[in-house]
């Protein structure tokens, strides 16, 4: 199953006001429509503020929560398992927890997460330090116990080799067709067919793994019709060499772009535009 992920890091949740969070899970609750899960990001500076927003969101009828570390601050292993703790009992919404080392500086071990399958509403597991060993190590710590998702664009037919259920990906906000095209494939073990697409998209895949992520997905969502390049402060404009590099990588794609395998898609799904 498909679904929409709203207040992520290509979201710029940090760079919201509460309202504006509110405003933004309550758009796409409408828009969904009931049709996909409709999932809010957590991105908070504290853990009460954390709890604030999981209650918001479920008084709005978000269906789950991936929550990030408490942020700005670097916590030592025992803090942030004591957030994600803390903020799952706030509420009574699935909760997918968010690692992200590299973006925001908390690294969710396997250890820390071992340490929170007693937590009832933990029920899913996001990697996105594109170190594909932890899913293996995972489930050797504790089985089944967590719904594992790939988070780095740039690793996922390794991460579903490795036992990742799911993709939450950002280069698909892009190609939405051909990122589902991508992790069907793999999740089918079509791995032949699965390498010449992920060859033809790992230049923008590349993209979801840098400091900048925000500023190169949001250009190519513009490129692409959907949505603006802007971004809010401190996230600025990339500078006009990095832009250039950006739109070549694009237009290359774009010359090049492959017939994609039947993977059982809706003629409508996902439409792909001119």
């Amino acid at each position: 199953m498909s679904g929409l992920i709203v207040c992520g890091t290509v979201g710029e949740n940090t760079s919201l006001t509460r309202d504006e969070k509110v405003a933004v899970m309550e758009a796409a609750k409408a828009t969904a429509a009931g049709r996909v899960p409709v999932i809010c990001g957590i991105a908070e500076f504290t853990t009460a503020f954390a709890a604030d927003t999981a209650r918001e969101a479920a008084r709005v009828g978000i269906d789950g929560l991936m929550i990030m570390p408490a942020l700005v601050y670097s916590s030592k292993p025992h803090e942030t398992a004591a957030h994600f703790r803390t903020v799952s009992k706030a509420t009574d919404l699935p909760v997918m927890v968010y690692n992200n080392p590299p973006v925001y500086k908390n690294d969710v071990t396997p250890d820390i997460l071992a340490s929170l399958a007693d937590c009832d509403t933990v029920v899913c597991f996001k990697d996105s330090s594109g170190d594909t060993r932890r899913f293996i190590d995972t489930r050797n710590m504790v089985g089944d116990r967590f719904v594992l998702f790939a988070g780095l664009d740039d690793v996922i037919v390794e991460s579903v080799a490795m036992g990742a259920a799911g993709w939450v990906s950002g280069m698909s906000n892009a190609f939405p067709r051909e990122g589902e095209t991508l992790f069907r494939l793999a999740k089918a073990g079509r791995f032949a067919e699965a390498m010449a697409l992920y060859e033809w998209f790992m230049p923008l895949l590349h993209l979801d793994a840098r400091p900048d992520l925000v500023q190169c997905i949001k250009l190519c969502e513009h490129i692409m019709g959907r949505g603006t390049w802007r971004t809010r402060p401190p996230r600025l404009e990339l500078l006009p060499q990095e832009k250039t590099a950006v739109e070549g990588l694009m237009h290359k794609a774009l010359a090049t772009r492959p017939a994609l395998p039947d993977v059982g898609l809706a003629p409508d799904a996902l439409a792909r535009p001119a």
